[in-house]
């Protein structure tokens, strides 16, 4: 590895031995140093001058935090004190803590300052109004250090419990985001070590120094480990400092060194010899690093990178170094985003641009802006017009004409929906390096990236009739589907190499147990499914390609509705889905195909999937019965009635998991991730914390009992009465029970009927008619007045042989309701004579 062999920068002696820490003004043209002593002395770049001491500081300053206008030191005798830059005089005593300042940060617009003390709390004081305080309470330990994100959303804290905790500041109160466990060491504030979070500077992620002396990536949104940059320190990490482009990295330790890293690759490019580093600071704009020791020095390093690296530091703000990182790989799924709505021009045109064809070209340069600028609008009276990006005088002085805002019109004529991204049911995104391919109730596939290749592994839920299996996965597939016949993978197109369909059975009468086959050139997989019959494989071509369950070719077919989001399979049942025309809403809505393979018949065609404004699919998958279901980022579950019928399918919700009892009480705050419908339930995974995807290791399943939104009532308080929610609950009761009934029926009439299935028909029969029965005794113990919705609840009853019928009138007489029982008794004897259906 390289070692910088530059003549080593004179120190500057600046403070006595102890702690020292420093830190640059935004705009770079000052550096401020605080030690142990009394003086804190503020450089000007670019002068070997002597720096400006202002010496009425607080012995024993431990913080500092700067912005263009004043500085805050943080002093060992718990006061935040505010100096002004431009008088170099003490301005304001900002806040007081009873212990030591440990550290200090300010929001990048300089409206907060963050405070850790040896306090448990962390204060978040308003700079312009020192009353205004925020705190921080949920860390049970106090702040080693403290950082704000780039945007001031966000507030990292290091905790003496070896836990970095992620506050959000966007809401009045702030609220804790995520806890970021096992990567910084349990540490007391006092010592040189550093456990400090820095955040990249393009806010994705954020740096922490490990226990085993590495430097961990950590993502903002899911607290997921990227990469990290390990090997490189013998001895403990006392600071670290992001480049102001993100492209570099800075790392000082206790073994002496100083490593200048490359983000993009994690590798060292430069090792510089110098010990006691306390804090390392790396100019706003210009090639300088500054840092300070413990023996009190100052060193002012100009011209700290190489030529031949330099080059890094000039770049624009670069991605902070994920694993797998959407801003510097392409899927072969992902489209390419439209500037401005209009499709990108040709090579023709592409070519012109570099020609000198334009009228500036041909012209050469301006005149002598000596000459061209002889009127100034030096007093703001509008004697000189703006100009555009080209140098030409603007019309932006003109009026609409006819009150018609051409502005306005261009930005519409701009406009273009946004399209609903294609997604593998059942998978999950990266997170780190292990992502989840699959997820269901047969078991679940998980793959590790380890940079060369992939490791796959498969476990069952059911280890005593299937055997999990492991194997290295050089394709690196993307994709996978599990059930009790086999597991399906597909790859993406990658180096040259056609996109791949491989399926392996879990077991076979015969030697050859598994097959693979390519896709053709220029064609990638959107989205996998594998049923008991078929392999369903939907692509980037719209095509939709239907294989045998051993490879053989079946159908191919253009989808109507385009692009392909998604498809899932069930039998001889296929359902795809895919992006259709603009709804009212302006939003593209989706459309859904149904089609039975083996028939070949059409049993749904480009009907729509029914989603509220803004809301997405998340999962599509079949019951357990064979009905199609999603899952919305609304949280709302929906199953397809009557989908066998054409044109009379409809999408009716039956569960909300908003309006679960368990997050009725408003503390608990979860999501959750949809597994299946199964036995009459909703499987799924709770998420908590913020997550939106399961994370390792692998999570426990959950069931919940489904329950469609009829109504919401309030409970009656102070009486006797039973409470306002019977009644809700038994409508709901009757309401769902109808619903299961009519699944099972259209399933039978399908169908060869087991006798299994008639039983169990003729058992939700009965299921509903009780529903009935409690709800008319319900109106009967209301009153009198209730009768004509009580007798209108027996005329809902379906009661085969009577029975029903008979003890809906007993319950009328044992309250008394006369006129009720004679108007039930009427309706029996319609009923028995055939003439009930009449006029209904």
């Amino acid at each position: 590895m390289p070692t910088v062999t530059q003549q080593r920068v004179r120190a500057r002696p600046a403070h006595p031995l102890g702690p020292t820490c420093l830190t640059y003004t935004p705009n770079g043209k000052q550096l401020i140093t605080a030690g142990s002593n009394s003086v804190v002395r503020v450089y000007t770049t670019g002068s070997d001058g002597e720096p400006t001491n202002i010496d009425d500081c607080q012995e024993n300053n431990l913080a500092i935090a700067a912005t263009n206008d004043f500085f805050l030191t943080g002093s060992e005798d718990g006061t935040v004190r505010v100096y002004s830059l431009e008088t170099f005089v003490f301005d304001k005593l900002l806040t007081r803590c009873t212990l030591p300042i440990r550290a200090l940060a300010l929001s990048p617009d300089g409206n907060w300052a963050a405070v850790a003390s040896d306090e448990v709390e962390v204060k978040v004081v308003d700079t312009r109004d020192m009353t205004n305080v925020l705190y921080l309470r949920d860390h049970p330990k106090p702040a080693k250090h403290v950082s704000f994100h780039p945007s001031g959303s966000y507030l990292a804290a290091s905790c003496t419990d070896g836990i970095i905790y992620i506050y959000g500041l966007t809401t009045e109160e702030p609220g804790l985001e995520r806890k970021v466990d096992g990567v910084i060491r349990s540490l007391e504030t006092e010592v040189e070590t550093s456990s400090q979070a820095i955040w990249h500077p393009d806010g994705r992620a954020f740096a922490a120094p490990t226990a085993t002396r590495d430097i961990q990536v950590i993502s903002r949104a899911d607290g997921a480990r990227e990469r990290s940059f390990g090997g490189g320190h013998m001895g403990d990490i006392t600071s670290l400092a992001w480049s102001p482009n993100g492209a570099l990295l800075l790392s000082a330790g206790s073994d002496r060194k100083i490593l200048l890293w490359e983000t993009k690759t994690q590798k060292i490019l430069a090792r510089y010899d110098y010990s006691n580093v306390a804090n390392l600071a790396w100019h706003p704009y210009e090639n300088i690093v500054s840092f300070t020791t413990s023996d009190g020095e100052l060193f002012i390093y100009a011209d700290f990178i190489s030529a031949d690296a330099s080059q890094l530091l000039e770049k624009p703000l670069q991605p902070a170094p994920f694993i797998h990182d959407a801003l510097s790989e392409t899927s072969g799924n992902a489209r390419k985003v439209v500037s401005n709505g209009y499709k990108e021009t040709t090579e023709a045109r592409k070519r012109l641009r570099g020609t000198p064809d334009t009228l500036d070209d041909i012209l050469g340069p301006d005149l002598d802006p000596d000459v061209d600028d002889f009127v100034s609008d030096d007093d703001g009276a509008g004697y000189i017009d703006e100009v555009n990006g080209n140098g030409k005088r603007s019309n932006g002085h003109l009026d609409p004409i006819d009150g018609f805002n051409y502005k306005k019109t261009a930005v519409h004529q701009a406009w273009k929906p946004r399209l609903h991204q294609p997604f593998q049911p059942g998978s999950t995104p990266w997170r780190g390096n292990r992502r989840y391919l699959c997820l269901n109730l047969t078991g679940f596939v998980w793959t590790v990236d380890q940079d060369t290749h992939h490791t796959v592994t498969v476990e069952f839920y059911d280890r005593e009739f299937y055997r999990d299996f492991h194997f290295t996965d050089p394709y690196l597939y993307d994709k996978a589907c599990l059930n009790e016949n086999g597991t399906l993978f597909s790859c993406p197109a990658a180096d040259g190499n056609q996109a791949t369909i491989f399926y392996r059975p879990h077991e076979t009468w015969t030697t050859r147990t598994d097959w693979r086959t390519q896709l053709p050139v220029g064609e990638d997989v959107i989205s996998i499914s594998l049923s008991e019959s078929y392999i369903i494989v939907t692509t980037s071509t719209n095509y939709v390609r239907v294989f045998t369950l051993y490879g053989t070719p079946l159908k191919v077919y253009r989808q109507k509705s385009s692009p392909t989001v998604t498809c899932a399979s069930w039998r001889d049942y296929v359902l795809t889905i895919g992006n259709g025309s603009v709804g009212g809403d302006g939003a593209i809505t989706l459309l859904y195909t149904i089609e039975n393979v083996k028939r070949d018949e059409v049993c749904q065609s480009e009907d729509v999937v029914a989603l509220t404004e803004g809301a997405k699919v998340n999962n599509v998958f079949f019951s357990d019965d064979g009905d199609p279901c999603i899952y919305d980022s609304t949280g709302v579950l929906l199953i397809l009635q009557h989908w066998r019928t054409p044109g009379q399918s409809r999408w009716v919700p039956i569960l909300d998991t908003k309006s679960l009892d368990r997050l009725a009480s408003g503390r608990k705050e979860e999501t959750y991730w949809p597994v299946a419908v199964a036995q009459g339930k909703f499987h799924c995974i709770i998420l908590k914390g913020g997550d939106q995807y399961p994370y390792f290791p692998k999570p426990l399943l959950s069931e919940f009992e489904f329950k469609i939104p009829c109504s919401s009532s309030i409970p009656q308080q102070d009486t006797d009465e039973p409470s306002t929610n019977e009644g809700p609950k038994l409508e709901e009761s009757f309401v769902r029970g109808s619903l299961m009934l009519s699944l099972l029926e259209d399933l039978i009439s399908a169908t060869n009927a087991t006798q299994g299935q008639q039983v169990e028909m003729s058992r939700r029969e009965v299921e509903v008619d009780k529903a009935l029965l409690q709800l008319l005794n319900l109106e009967c113990r209301e009153g009198e007045d209730r009768g004509m919705k009580a007798l209108e609840i027996v005329g809902l009853m379906r009661d085969r042989n009577g029975k029903m019928v008979e003890a809906a009138g007993k319950v009328a007489g044992r309250y008394d309701r006369r006129v009720l029982q004679e108007k039930i008794g009427e309706l029996a004897e319609k009923r028995l004579m055939g003439i009930d259906e009449e006029g209904m």
